[in-house]
């Protein structure tokens, strides 16, 4: 497993160690340094070039967002991962391309559910992530689950089913709801998801297959169980697209 080099970035030493603690507890983390503001925070990624700036918001002598978009400039820019007190910041942060928005005190659970996440990719592959490709819609989903705030990848999602009043995303990594509507993510998306059934968008080129369950068809698709049903009008389009893609 590829090692992560983490530059922790707070003006708070309790904050520091708590994260550095918490770092050393895992396998794949090596924690390269620590930086109080934001002009020895650019000082540090410039001499030790970390994979990963655990990045604190509100630090005297700028800001940990005007950091983030000049950190993101580079041309081959360490993730983020903010680690604030603060909610409000989350959607500029977000704006900055993190990787997370973790809110304080950040646990070993969550800390580890994002840094799993930059642990996949690597810094051309972070680039891309970040907008250096030209996917159809966003690139990543914003999505608040009892981790907090996180950004969901569109390229991991493999199916979108409507459930009540909430889009549950079923992605390679579990489950989450979005908090946005299926008729949004269908026309935002609707070159990479298709409809098969009123309730349930599936991602085109993960779809493994077609399977009868009763007296009725489910689709099947790579890196999930979830197998959302076809409805019947649906059913002649989705065949004959699993035809062409099969």
């Amino acid at each position: 497993m590829t090692q992560l080099r983490v530059l922790i970035v707070d003006d708070e030493p309790l904050a520091r160690a708590r994260l550095q603690r918490q770092l050393s507890s895992i396998d794949y983390c090596t924690p390269v340094g620590e930086a109080a503001d934001s002009d020895s925070a650019l000082l540090q990624v410039q001499i030790l070039d970390p994979d990963l700036v655990l990045l604190d918001i509100e630090m005297p002598g700028g800001s940990g967002l005007e950091l983030a978009q000049r950190l993101s400039a580079r041309e081959c820019p360490p993730a983020i991962i903010f680690c604030t007190a603060h909610d409000e910041f989350a959607l500029p942060a977000f704006a900055t391309a993190a990787i997370g928005y973790l809110l304080k005190p950040v646990s070993v659970e969550q800390l580890s559910q994002a840094l799993a996440k930059v642990q996949r990719l690597n810094k051309p592959q972070q680039k891309l992530v970040n907008g250096g490709g030209e996917p159809c819609g966003r690139s990543r989903i914003k999505a608040v689950s009892r981790m907090g705030v996180e950004l969901l990848e569109v390229d991991a999602i493999r199916c979108l089913v409507a459930d009540s009043k909430y889009v549950v995303a079923h992605h390679l990594a579990g489950e989450t709801i979005l908090d946005e509507s299926l008729k949004e993510l269908e026309s935002e998306f609707g070159e990479r998801f298709v409809r098969v059934h009123r309730s349930a968008l599936v991602a085109a080129e993960h779809i493994i297959g077609l399977r009868r369950d009763g007296g009725h068809y489910r689709i099947e698709l790579e890196g999930v169980a979830e197998a959302p049903l076809v409805s019947r009008r649906m059913l002649p389009s989705v065949k004959a697209l699993i035809t062409e893609i099969c």
